[in-house]
């Protein structure tokens, strides 16, 4: 079985009245090496960083770490061994999820725990993503991120969504 290693960032004075999530926020994952940038394939990365967007900024949730991963070229390192399942069990409430790659077995078990996974082309800067994802939220956002947004109950996107 996979080892899950989770590190987050507890504020003492508002530990005791602390939501799940802020009202309006996009639960967020981000595939990554070293915690500085978006530069893993799903299957492939030993760490996620877990931050809440909104239309004002981001907070970081939580940094995920799993001791065994597999490589790059989709193979798993132990034949039988799931190292799929406890990557997605980690991540449930997120809603989106960011990564170089992923495949289509693993992305069907994402979707089906209502998780977004978007393919980006390249890597990029944590920073970048969150902005990104914040600049989608304050303008205009996609189609799919309105659908995603519904479902989640972020906001006016439900409103917004429903008149299309």
């Amino acid at each position: 079985m996979t080892a899950v290693r989770r590190l987050s960032l507890v504020d003492i004075e508002a530990s005791a009245a602390k939501a799940d999530r802020p009202q309006g926020a996009v639960r967020i994952a981000i595939a990554t090496r070293d915690m500085k940038g978006l530069n893993a394939h799903f299957g492939s990365a030993s760490k996620f960083a877990v931050y809440d967007v909104t239309k004002e900024g981001w907070n970081f949730v939580e940094a995920l770490a799993f001791d065994d991963a597999s490589d790059e070229s989709g193979a798993h390192k132990t034949e039988g061994d799931d190292k799929i399942t406890p990557k997605v069990e980690a991540l449930k409430g997120c809603h989106l999820l960011f990564c170089l790659a992923i495949g289509g077995p693993s992305a069907a078990k994402v979707v089906a725990a209502k998780i977004h996974p978007i393919k980006v082309p390249n890597a990029a800067p944590i920073e970048d993503v969150l902005e990104r994802t914040r600049t989608m939220l304050n303008g205009a956002p996609p189609p799919w991120l309105r659908k995603v947004l519904a479902e989640a109950g972020v906001g006016a996107a439900k409103a917004s969504f429903e008149e299309d």
